[in-house]
């Protein structure tokens, strides 16, 4: 890596740099990278940034003169084998739900989970997965409701909405079998709007065939897909090692790169693309490909990936509610910088579509609804003062 373009981490522990360097394909451990490492707190990270399949396997080939603790290796073991069961479960899950998909004539793109797992890993139990998610066409999300119903799924999302904002606003819903204890969300957008992004017809005539089973399982293009892992990783700040990891498996995959940087011009994520390059590059020794190399960098991109390390560095949870607020307060502001100019726009001109709060706050007879257009300032000017009188 130049040295212009290093990131300081210097504030990330000992044992986040050892996974690291585990991580990192290729590499000869140094016996000295082994010392003064705290093994619970490698093996809380690991756990953390669910990584911990991989650096089973990675520990486990290594030679006794690294030191590591039979303790160390046993409970990453345990671990591995119980993701190994569950991601076969998932497995069965995948094959079964595109199989009554395909009944009905609904098409679906499976999105991560297993089918991630096996096309970038070659091996399902090297990825973990806590749901699973597929992709349809928004005209059939009814249709794929009830289908789910029947099978046994139970709805766990009812999404408060107003005028419709719902399409853009969120991008997917989820459902639990109770008893099967899976959880599987059905997405109609790839990310919360109001950016732009790919249609599900687009994305559907660039998909790709998975291996996973026998059945026929589609999944994202591995263009449309590496767009897809690298908005989401840095909506949710690389907080999990394991979406950055992702990136590194697929950025050794064949990819057309002219059309890559096309969509990312196209969709105004170039910065979040170099962002996540630097990333990679920096924390787990990616390859930057030659037709990328004199444009990936700029001081912004350098900016937010310096940014992210904020996340490493405090081993960040933002999946578990109440987010602490000097988190959920940084995080806002890093969601904000990530946008392009464009995207910004689109976000401030969408807080003036009203919310579901302005209706609780004034409730309209439905035919009055289009009033709170007009009544939004107010209302949302009310609550705060509201809520500053009573804290």
């Amino acid at each position: 890596m130049d040295k212009g373009n290093c990131l300081n981490s210097e504030k990330i522990s000992n044992e986040l740099h050892l996974i690291f360097d585990l991580l990192k394909v290729d590499h000869d451990m140094n016996p000295q990278s082994f010392t003064h490492i705290d093994w619970n707190v490698f093996i809380d990270l690991a756990m953390h940034h669910r990584v911990y399949p991989v650096l089973y396997g990675k520990l486990n080939s290594l030679t006794k003169d690294m030191n590591i603790p039979i303790s160390v290796i046993e409970t990453l073991h345990e671990q591995y084998k119980r993701n190994t069961f569950q991601m076969l479960h998932f497995s069965a899950e995948v094959e079964y739900v595109s199989q009554l998909f395909t009944q009905y004539q609904i098409p679906l793109l499976f999105l991560k989970g297993p089918t991630l797992g096996h096309d970038l890993y070659g091996d399902i139990s090297c990825r973990t997965s806590g749901d699973l998610d597929i992709f349809v066409p928004m005209d059939k999300l009814l249709d794929a409701e009830e289908i789910l119903c029947k099978a046994g799924y139970e709805k766990n999302d009812y999404i408060k909405t107003m005028l419709n904002d719902w399409k853009w606003r969120h991008h997917h819903v989820a459902y639990i079998h109770p008893v099967k204890k899976i959880k599987l969300e059905v997405h109609w957008r790839l990310n919360p709007g109001p950016a732009k992004e790919p249609t599900f017809n687009e994305l559907w005539k660039r998909k790709c065939r998975s291996n996973l089973t026998h059945d026929v399982i589609y999944t994202l293009g591995k263009e449309d897909l590496l767009l897809f892992l690298m908005i989401h990783g840095a909506r949710h700040g690389w907080s999990r090692l394991r979406w950055l990891l992702d990136i590194h498996q697929l950025m050794n995959k064949e990819l057309n790169w002219q059309m890559i940087n096309k969509q990312f011009k196209t969709y105004h994520y170039s910065h979040i693309s170099r962002q996540t390059l630097i990333l990679a590059a920096n924390l787990l020794g990616t390859k930057i490909p030659d037709e990328l190399k004199s444009t990936f960098i700029n001081r912004r991109s350098l900016n937010l990936a310096e940014q992210a390390l904020f996340y490493f560095e405090t081993m960040v949870n933002l999946h578990t509610e109440p987010v602490p607020e000097k988190i959920a307060s940084y995080h806002k502001r890093h969601l904000f910088s990530l946008m392009s100019t464009q995207q910004k726009l689109l976000f401030m001109m969408s807080t003036l579509h009203p919310y579901p709060e302005d209706k609780e706050t004034l409730p309209l007879p439905r035919q009055l609804h289009f009033l709170y257009f007009i009544l939004r300032p107010l209302l949302w000017a009310w609550r705060k003062t509201k809520a500053y009188a009573f804290s």
